[in-house]
């Protein structure tokens, strides 16, 4: 028999904002994004398409396909939680590429796909879902700790879901910080066998 969860939200805030203008993985700080539907214009991560890798292995390599990885979002206290746990002093959204980072909503980075991130300026983010943790990220965050080389291999492990969640521009905008944000998460189910 399948069990049902019903529909509901969760409310929170925009803590911080963040874009990668110079073309590098790591992201800066700002006021506000304006998003249109290739997601943060000028960003690493922005258009309509994107090419294929390691993540999608039923294509080829460079397979042009849909980018639902415009954005990624992160919570303030999934990172403190990734940060106690390896046992550094802070986890900063820059360093991993944090596009936006939410307080208020918890197991932000458990959201199934589909959830709406609606935002009370008009943007509407949909989820595609978490956000698998990677070397690349671990090697940033292993660049602001002298002597802790070992970070860029423990970052994968224990970021495991705390890593947040990428997603795309489904009603283009503007987000400012503070900005309150609602999360529509869809009614839920387990597929059957």
């Amino acid at each position: 028999m399948v069990e049902f969860t019903p529909r509901k939200k969760k409310k929170g805030t925009v803590a911080g904002l963040y874009i990668a203008a110079e073309k590098s993985f790591v992201t800066e700080a700002v006021e506000f994004l304006t998003l249109n539907y290739e997601g943060i214009p000028g960003d690493i991560h922005s258009g309509l398409l994107r090419k294929s890798g390691g993540r999608e292995p039923w294509y080829p390599r460079g397979t042009e396909m849909r980018n639902e990885r415009q954005l990624s979002i992160l919570a303030e206290d999934e990172l403190a939680s990734v940060a106690a746990d390896m046992n550094i002093p802070e986890l900063r959204a820059e360093w991993i590429g944090g596009n936006i980072v939410l307080d208020g909503i918890p197991h932000l980075s458990l959201l199934p796909a589909r959830t709406l991130l609606m935002f009370e300026g008009g943007v509407t983010i949909r989820v595609d879902g978490d956000n698998g943790p990677c070397g690349i990220a671990g090697r940033s965050i292993a660049a602001q700790f002298d002597g802790r080389e070992d970070i860029e291999f423990e970052f994968p492990k224990v970021a495991k879901h705390r890593r947040g969640l990428v997603g795309w521009v489904e009603r283009a905008g503007t987000i400012n910080l503070g900005e309150e944000v609602t999360a529509l998460i869809w009614e839920q189910w387990i597929y059957p066998d």
